[in-house]
């Protein structure tokens, strides 16, 4: 819900690092393995409950899928395969945050953070079923141009879901409630991208037959 509004404010941030980082020849792709790398810091760090550094390694697994983007455009090597490696890599990453909490406390937190898993599975799953058929369709990409593939919009998007990783290393203690509550949220999104993606796709069908 949020991607659309920040997504805006954080590039003429990136530009500066950017410039300096493809002067120097790194690319895209190597950003993106090297903040996946980092994000899963995160992971043993909230195991043994060291919440700052866990924090410290959501942020940076952050500022790199910022800046793997930027980079690509800037120097013109976006592509399909760069594409493919920052979504994967980014749902792992998302599925491995709740995954750190469960190990930290597996008897406060394994039912709500295995809640919160099956919820991330139906936002992934329903969000690249549609960019699989949106490719399909041609159709256009209104807010995330720039993207290698069509982003279909929710209530829990990258930006929600990164706050709730913060909130949790700020509050870990309030782990079951906070993430019970993302479920939900992430359950609005699963129905309403079912039933907007069914539509449009169906639309497309019924346009396409004629």
């Amino acid at each position: 819900m949020l991607d659309r509004y920040i997504t805006p404010v954080i590039k003429p941030l990136l530009l500066p690092i950017v410039t300096q980082l493809d002067k120097r020849g790194v690319t895209a792709d190597q950003l993106t393995l090297t903040g996946f790398i980092l994000g899963l810091l995160a992971v043993p760090f909230i195991a043994f409950k060291l919440w700052n550094l866990a924090l410290a390694a959501i942020i940076l697994n952050r500022i790199f899928d910022g800046l793997d983007g930027a980079l690509a455009r800037y120097s013109n090597t976006s592509s399909s395969s760069g594409g493919f490696l920052d979504i994967t890599l980014d749902f792992l990453f998302y599925a491995a945050i709740p995954f750190g909490f469960i190990l930290a406390d597996p008897q406060q937190n394994a039912i709500a953070g295995a809640i919160l898993l099956v919820s991330f599975i139906g936002t992934g799953s329903s969000f690249l079923a549609f960019a699989v058929a949106a490719e399909k369709f041609h159709l256009e990409k209104p807010q995330f141009k720039n993207k290698s593939f069509y982003y279909l919009n929710g209530l829990t998007e990258g930006s929600e879901t990164i706050a709730l990783f913060i909130a949790l290393c700020l509050w870990p203690s309030y782990f079951p409630v906070l993430a019970s509550l993302f479920a939900v949220a992430c359950t609005i999104t699963i129905i309403t991208r079912i039933y907007g993606g069914y539509s449009t796709l169906k639309h497309q069908e019924l346009n396409n037959d004629k």
